[in-house]
């Protein structure tokens, strides 16, 4: 089935795209969530018609993600988390945390642009990149801090 996506879709392609799809997840996936039109001649017409704002839209978009990217370039997150003697925490901090953290900082980011790989499971400071659009990521420092430490420090 061939469908035209009405907006950009990881690993499926990007807005204004014609692509070839399973049936029945065009059927009943995309079209239903209005994230695609079947590639009749009349929507094909119509998206080209549309492809200039489409080119816009994703421009300021774009632009949008780069200033957010520099901004978030100086932002870090802390946690305090449980931890075995050898540093290993009992759970993980997970990208849910760290969206929850950076949203108390301010910054509305959705979990599934933020790609924790692999699992931070361990005590120390690691680097998490947040994919912001799909040509701009950024990168943020995540501390984790185990509970007996963080009350030494106080």
């Amino acid at each position: 089935m061939e469908v035209i996506l009405l907006q950009d879709m990881e690993k499926l392609g990007i807005r204004g795209q014609i692509v070839t799809v399973a049936d029945g997840y065009g059927r009943n996936y995309l079209l239903p969530k209005k994230l695609a039109v079947a590639a009749t001649a009349q929507n094909r017409k119509w998206i080209e018609q549309q492809r200039i704002r489409f080119l816009k839209q994703s421009a300021k978009e774009k632009a949008e993600a780069e200033d957010l990217a520099r901004l978030l370039a100086d932002v870090s997150v802390s946690f305090t988390r449980r931890a075995g003697e050898q540093g290993t925490l009992f759970g993980s901090v997970t990208a849910m945390d760290i969206a929850e953290g950076l949203h108390a900082q301010g910054y509305n980011i959705d979990r599934r642009k933020i790609h924790v790989d692999p699992p931070i499971k361990l005590l120390g400071e690691y680097d998490v990149t947040i994919k912001l659009h799909r040509e701009v990521t950024a990168k943020i420092k995540v501390k984790v801090e185990g509970e007996i430490e963080a009350a030494a420090k106080e």
